[in-house]
């Protein structure tokens, strides 16, 4: 089959296309033909060297956490999906024709869904919404700020905080401040000092920029408030009295298909900035670091 392959550490003249043995399904596992995947800032930081340390490559390495595609095999002891179902997961090596991973891992594409569209949504959809639930974890009521709110791992917060009731306020830059109003919520502008003055009591912050940013926030959550981020723990939160809880994406193929449900009904809104064929992987992973304002899909069959 063909697959992208990064052939070692450096820019992404590291990336090959070639071919490699196709994979089989073993016992738990699905294997899926792949129709797309896209491209997240995860695969240009194993590319380029920036995660060897906490997640070294043995090179040649396939890339790609999302995928989108049709069921083509199973293995025993699967029972929730079938060979034709066309689903979308958060697995591995997804830059390639076919993929397998586990059952969990897979969640069903909704009939109004373009499968190739479905490719954008994995691991953005599942960071931002796992950020809320299972870090940050508000009540109703309670006000939550969401950093990079027009992210689209910020969108996913966002929808899932609403979802549960917070009073959501969108951290973005000022040029950004049009484009957050359309999330339907609070929006501030966290490259200005007198914005962030003006921000009222939080009760959680769902960081997903870190930096300088979180840190200007800090003295605005109340003692014993929350910090949920996907950046590890930010330096001197703890020692502020805060909670901080860094998150970590995992897959969940149950939560995975109700999400794509709610791209497909118009709830959540992940933009595509543009799809590129597999073969384009340099121009699309060049483009996807510039942040386009959208997924990078890549387009495998």
């Amino acid at each position: 089959m063909r697959a992208i392959v990064v052939t070692g550490y450096g820019d992404v003249d590291k990336l090959e296309v070639r071919n490699v043995p196709e994979p089989s399904a073993a016992p738990g596992e699905v294997k899926v033909r792949v129709t797309a995947s896209s491209v997240n800032p995860i695969d240009w930081k194993l590319r380029s060297g920036v995660y060897r340390q906490k997640s070294p490559l043995e090179f040649p390495a396939i890339l790609g956490r999302d995928a989108s595609g049709e069921v083509v095999a199973v293995g025993t002891g699967v029972r929730s999906i079938r060979v034709g179902d066309k689903v979308l997961g958060l697995v591995n090596r997804a830059y390639a024709e076919y993929v397998v991973d586990k059952e969990e891992a897979w969640g069903e594409v909704p009939a109004s869904m373009d499968p190739v569209d479905a490719g954008a949504l994995p691991l953005v959809t599942l960071t931002g919404t796992q950020l809320i639930e299972e870090a940050v974890r508000p009540r109703s009521g309670e006000v939550v700020l969401v950093t990079g709110a027009v992210g689209s791992v910020g969108r996913s917060a966002v929808f899932a905080a609403r979802t549960l009731g917070a009073r959501v306020l969108a951290g973005v830059r000022r040029s950004q401040q049009q484009e957050a109003a359309k999330l339907n919520v609070g929006v501030v502008a966290l490259d200005d000092d007198s914005a962030i003055a003006r921000l009222p009591q939080l009760d959680s912050i769902a960081d997903t920029v870190g930096g300088e940013t979180i840190q200007k926030l800090l003295g605005k959550v109340k003692t014993g408030g929350v910090i949920g981020s996907v950046l590890g723990e930010p330096p001197r939160a703890k020692e502020r009295g805060l909670v901080v809880r860094a998150h970590m994406v995992h897959p969940n193929g149950r939560r995975l298909a109700e999400l794509a449900r709610a791209v497909a009904q118009g709830e959540l809104v992940i933009p595509i900035a543009k799809k590129f064929p597999l073969a384009e992987i340099r121009e699309a992973q060049t483009l996807a670091e510039s942040g386009p304002g959208g997924k990078v899909v890549l387009l495998v069959r």
